[in-house]
Parts: structure tokens; sequence; C-alpha cells
């Protein structure tokens, strides 16, 4: 079985090497905008019939990652 983060590729070659689903050009910010815009998983897989609803799940937890960072403070 597939980790959820596995889903996310990198390849320099392919969409400037932003992070995309399975090797495909569909880009993590690609899904991620149309959540933004309020569509559905099932919406979402409709527009792009190559994705699997792990994908999208991949793609919200990829960005939560990225933007869960520590913060440091001065003490």
């Amino acid at each position: 079985m597939m980790k959820s983060l596995d889903r996310i590729t990198f390849n320099p070659e392919q969409c400037g090497g932003k992070p995309c689903v399975r090797g495909m050009r569909i880009r993590v910010t690609d899904v991620l905008a149309l959540l933004a815009n309020h569509l559905t998983f099932e919406q979402i897989l409709e527009e792009m019939p190559d994705l699997e609803e792990e994908d999208i799940q991949a793609c919200v937890e990829y960005a939560i990652k990225k933007i869960d960072y520590p913060v440091l403070r001065a003490a």
C-alpha cells in the first residue's frame, strides 16, 4: 500500500520541479487551488479523472507538512 506522501513526486524535468501527484503533470498547487475554490473531492475527481481520492488527501497532508515548521523564540 502506498503511503500518503509517497504520492507526491518531484521531477526537475517536469512542471519546473514543483511537487506533483504520482509523476503526473498535476501539481499539488492545482489540487489545493480547486479545494480553495470550494470544490469537493468528488468534483475534483470529476475534473481530473486520473486522480484518486488518496491523491487529494496527500496534497492536503503535503501542504500541512510544508507550513508546520517550528517557531523559534528569543529567550
